[in-house]
């Protein structure tokens, strides 16, 4: 699933394409929305909410997307070859004289009322990239249940929004704790730092085409133990070690270094 610095990007690109421009296409392919015509309308911003995308058009509307796992919006210059995927898993396009934004693949997409955008986006903690960001608010709230695993926690969107299971694996590193640890076992200096290094590193990343958290360029060395089950820690050279743990919805993925960070974590 992307990540709050990964649709940041997107809203951007889709801004850029689309807004203060009236839409030319229109095509919304679910069935609920099927008939819907937004044609004539302007765009007037793209705005992305943890990792929600909200597309705001003339006549109070918006329209609202998530990406989850497989979804992607691409933009196309007039008379581009589409290579998003077959026609088939097009959701949406949106078009203007001069760019197309084709949705593929969207499991969320609907189109509501733009002052009732919090019926989409209303129970998301505070956005990492986003005007509301609160540190102590973020903290509160990871801290709400501190018998509950950090992995969890980070991933929760109730309470930060923008974390996905790359940032979690290395926020859990850099702050020497394995996913698995009790989020009220966390020392309070290192509790207290957690949302405002959450933030540091999605900012240095929103901008950047490859995702670094190690500040080292190198393909192999940018991320610290995401993805990289039994090679060295890029700190101590311990195999890292990887094991599933749930979000609250389904079983994902986990990294950690055992030498380097402390805390519960499963038998190998």
């Amino acid at each position: 699933m992307p990540e709050g610095d990964t649709v940041a990007q997107t809203a951007k690109r889709l801004h850029n394409a689309l807004a203060g421009h009236p839409l030319t296409r229109s095509d919304l392919r679910v069935p609920r929305h099927a008939t819907a015509d937004l044609t004539g309308r302007t765009v007037l911003d793209v705005t992305p909410r943890g990792k929600h995308l909200l597309t705001r058009i003339e006549g109070g509307l918006t329209l609202h997307s998530h990406l989850r796992m497989d979804g992607s919006w691409k933009v196309y210059a007039p008379g581009e070859r589409w290579r998003g995927g077959p026609t088939h898993q097009i959701r949406a396009i949106l078009a203007n004289e001069k760019h197309t934004a084709v949705g593929y693949r969207l499991p969320v997409l609907e189109l509501l009322r733009t002052t009732d955008e919090s019926k989409a986006v209303g129970h998301l903690g505070p956005d990492l990239l986003g005007p509301d960001w609160n540190p102590e608010t973020a903290l509160r709230n990871l801290l709400v249940d501190p018998t509950r695993p950090l992995g969890e926690a980070l991933l929760d969107q109730r309470n930060l929004a923008g974390i996905g299971n790359i940032y979690k694996s290395e926020l859990c590193f850099l702050l020497r704790a394995t996913p698995w640890l009790p989020v009220g076992e966390l020392p309070t200096e290192t509790a207290d730092r957690l949302p405002l290094l959450a933030k540091k590193l999605l900012e240095a990343n929103r901008d950047r085409p490859a995702r670094v958290t190690t500040g080292r360029p190198r393909p192999d060395e940018r991320l610290y133990v995401y993805g990289r089950t039994r090679r060295p820690c890029l700190r101590c050279r311990t195999p890292i070690r990887t094991a599933d743990q749930g979000d609250g919805s389904r079983e994902r993925p986990t990294y950690w270094c055992p030498h380097c960070q402390r805390g519960p974590s499963p038998t190998p």
